[in-house]
């Protein structure tokens, strides 16, 4: 039997049902109005962004509480507000490509393959992804469905990317990364008063988005967002209409309540829609909603408290193939305290419920309804070895998921600040990926006899990760940052022949790589920032397995990427920002044919201009090297392929 048929032009529902099932399986390609204006305040918005203030800037991914960006041991950039206005993009993947250790291809006019540290797909599983501590993984294939993450590009604070194991603290699936996006809280200056933008363009039909920011009552902030847009199709490598054109739209809200000067209160939820075009059937839709609430309490200068819950629902409908709702419901609480002076202490419990419901159409998952329970604790100690100098950090999590029982995920990190403004570093750490409803439940076609079958006894993969860094500013001007890593993968999966093919775990390998990050400030008005990565990995068939796809559908990735970005202000308010970017070619495979997404090079471009300080406009380029070039997916005539594209856009602060 050809697999490859199944990956073909959408002309039935069962082509359908086959071309998503095996881009998941065989092919994975397959800030205020009073902050913005002169030059004297852009200056001010630029050195907010220096490179010794941005070494300062806190993140919480990699140890649940705030630490400065140069003493975290672990591989990690930040993509600031600052950055994501600047390189005009429209949605969370697109500023996404600002950092380096990851790779993001866009395969069709809504999907996007993005992941760290290779095993990319449309459907990667190896990423964990959260919104303001909000997970946004789907249990159906263990990864994100990016089409549905979106908010206010203008709230975003900062977007923290982490390339490395994060199961310590976050739980399985963080296995060779974790991406926090952290919005702005609604107190915070350039979220109050009233923001609108509105634009459009050849690819970008039509934009438009409108805030509201204010105060409830003492100590209480709020603010409410609406945003639409409507989006062109994509074109296929044989000239046609990929005919997934879309438009979605998003509401919310977040409060912040300063209750005590020891306690925070934080509220916020959002609600969206969305409708999708495609070539055969009805439009799919697709919509959800959450809620999410969080209490921070401060006990001492050297303890605190944090709970949060949440509840997520999501919904898709795809005619002819199947149709979803998945509810959540997760409870996270933690404490951090000192003890015996040198030692700071993280620990945390928590439990999430998962309540999965699927309709059966040209796949089945079997059974359709499953309700699962996930309980964990972690535990991590920071010790301080030698005063600002010398740091271990041991940490584990012990969780327990009804697939496969008890998982243990500990990670050993030491940091070393020999000199000011240097840090090395390295980390060993053990991450699992738990079965998904794929792994497990997934039947095609959705009667007997079937041609693919989920494995019922599909084990979690495990990765034993190794890595050094080093960051450090050896001029007033310049920061780099330098990560290497060796990966051991066991039991990854796999898909044995049939009928029908099974799906197991019979895949083992390494992979190991280099990231390079560096910011150069050339003048107080031009800053540039460049990024490579360099990933070689060796995925193969265990032995006494036998695998269809010859343990390369789990290497979708370029060998080298490269990307430099150039941030100029101009005189009279204008700036001019570039961003050029060599992606490396990638190998796909299906069924035993191997084809090839050829490297490419790309450039985008922004000039933008505030003629006074409410008010900015902006005319975007995007792909401009080429007319259209091919990013992911396997080598065919109806592979989709992104265009060139040009937008303008207005934002009016009042």
């Amino acid at each position: 039997m050809n697999t490859a048929r199944f990956y073909c032009d959408r002309r039935s529902p069962r082509i359908t049902a086959f071309s998503l099932l095996l881009s998941m399986l065989l092919v994975p390609a397959a800030t205020s109005h009073g902050q913005i204006g002169t030059n004297q305040q852009i200056q001010a918005e630029l050195k907010k962004l220096s490179l010794e203030e941005l070494m300062q800037v806190e993140v919480s991914s990699v140890s649940r509480r705030p630490e400065a960006l140069n003493e975290v041991p672990s591989a990690i950039q930040v993509i600031t507000g600052s950055e994501i206005r600047r390189s005009g993009a429209r949605s969370i993947p697109e500023a996404l490509r600002i950092a380096s250790n990851l790779h993001v291809a866009q395969v069709d006019s809504r999907q996007w393959a993005i992941s760290a540290r290779g095993f990319n797909a449309s459907v990667a599983n190896k990423l964990l992804v959260m919104i303001d501590g909000r997970s946004v993984y789907t249990p159906l294939f263990s990864g994100v469905f990016w089409d549905v993450q979106d908010t206010l590009l203008e709230d975003i604070d900062r977007i923290e990317v982490v390339s490395g194991p994060g199961a310590t603290l976050w739980g399985a699936n963080a296995v060779n990364g974790v991406i926090n996006i952290v919005t702005k809280s609604a107190k915070d200056p350039s979220a109050q008063g009233t923001l609108l933008t509105a634009g459009g363009g050849t690819e970008e039909r039509g934009l438009a988005g409108i805030r509201h920011g204010g105060k409830l009552a003492e100590n209480v902030y709020y603010r409410v967002y609406g945003k639409y847009f409507n989006r062109d199709s994509a074109v296929r490598a044989n000239g046609t209409d990929n005919k997934d054109d879309w438009q979605f739209g998003q509401g919310g809200f977040r409060i912040d309540w300063d209750a005590t000067t020891e306690s925070l209160l934080t509220f916020q939820g959002d609600l969206y829609g969305g409708d999708i075009n495609q070539a055969i059937n009805d439009n799919i839709t697709v919509g959800g909603g959450n809620f999410l609430s969080r209490w921070n309490r401060t006990i001492s200068e050297d303890s605190d408290l944090q709970v949060q819950f949440y509840y997520d629902r999501t919904y898709r409908r795809i005619p002819g193939t199947f149709a979803e709702d998945l509810d959540t419901y997760d409870l996270d609480f933690q404490h951090r305290f000192h003890w015996m002076e040198r030692n700071e202490i993280v620990w945390g419990l928590g439990y999430r419920l998962i309540v999965d419901d699927v309709d059966n159409i040209a796949l089945a998952f079997l059974p359709e309804e499953l309700t699962r329970h996930v309980f964990s604790a972690f535990v991590q100690d920071k010790i301080e070895i030698v005063e600002d100098k010398l740091f271990f950090t041991l940490g584990t999590k012990i969780e327990h998921n009804d697939y496969t029982g008890v998982e243990i995920q500990p990670s050993a990190r030491a940091a070393w600040l020999p000199l000011t403004n240097q840090t090395v570093w390295a980390a060993v750490s053990r991450a699992v990926r738990t079965p998904s409803r794929i792994d497990r439940h997934l039947f095609a076609p959705s009667q007997p006899p079937f041609l693919i079958a989920g494995g019922p006894g599909f084990d979690s993969e495990e990765v034993i990760a190794y890595e050094v860094g080093y960051r450090f500013q050896p001029m007033q001007r310049l920061s780099v940052s330098i990560a290497t890593f060796f990966n051991e993968y066991d039991r990854l999966r796999s898909v044995t022949p049939g009928p029908p093919l099974m799906i197991e775990n019979g895949l083992e390998g390494e992979t190991y790589g280099v990231e390079l990050d560096a910011t150069y400030r050339v003048t107080e008005a031009w800053r540039l920032r460049f990024g490579y990565t360099f990933l070689k990995e060796d995925i193969r068939v265990k032995p006494g397995f036998v695998d269809v796809n010859l343990g390369r559908a789990e290497t979708s990735d370029p060998r080298h990427q490269f990307s430099i970005r150039s941030l100029l202000d101009l005189p009279k308010n204008f700036e001019l920002d570039l961003a050029a970017r060599y992606v490396d070619r990638l190998h796909n495979i299906s069924g035993g044919q191997i084809g090839t997404v050829p490297g490419y090079a790309e450039l985008d471009a922004r000039l933008g201009w505030r003629p006074r300080k409410d008010l900015e406009f902006s005319i975007v380029g995007q792909n401009l090297l080429h007319d259209r070039h091919p990013e992911f997916g396997f080598s065919r005539p109806t592979r989709p392929e992104i265009e060139r594209s040009v937008y303008g856009k207005v934002t009016w602060r009042f």
